[in-house]
């Protein structure tokens, strides 16, 4: 092999070295942004380390929202297989209600709640976030009666 050829061979190992470099730190710089999303039934059958950030979506079960001091509230969200403790402090949005589809983003702490950062509430009466209704699709919760009407059974 000539000395340009094996020039040549070094600078291409080179470069693929750095951009593998390159790729790799990326990825790792994307991993702690990344938010994956749970159906209650999917976050307890899977081990899920506590300092990960999780999304969460359900409806929220009819009577058990509980109102803390300091604008502290706790709640459940269900997939209708499994519930999920949640704890949260500040606001809920204004259609926050029981019975009705959410999505909350947190952390599951050694407790087994779920500490939420952000509670998001459906926006209209036709809404439903579409992970929870694909959750609620799979689980056989879910039909539609017509092209306007989705139901949750």
């Amino acid at each position: 092999m000539t000395a340009r050829k094996k020039r040549r061979l070094s600078l291409l190992t080179l470069t693929v070295a750095l951009v593998a470099a390159a790729a790799a730190l990326m990825l790792s710089a994307f991993r702690d942004s990344v938010v994956f999303f749970y159906a209650p039934s999917e976050l307890q059958a899977k081990p899920i380390p506590e300092d990960r950030q999780v999304r969460v979506g359900g409806l929220v079960v009819p009577d058990s929202l509980e109102r803390h001091g300091g604008g502290t509230v706790s709640f459940a969200v269900t997939d209708r297989e499994a519930e999920v403790r949640v704890r949260y402090t500040g606001l809920l949005p204004d259609l926050f209600a029981e019975g009705e589809g959410t999505v909350v983003t947190g952390r599951v702490g050694a407790d087994g709640v779920l500490h939420a950062d952000t509670v998001l509430a459906k926006h209209d009466e036709d809404y439903m976030p579409p992970e929870v209704a694909e959750a609620l699709k799979e689980q056989g919760s879910w039909k539609m009666d017509g092209p306007d009407d989705m139901t949750v059974e």
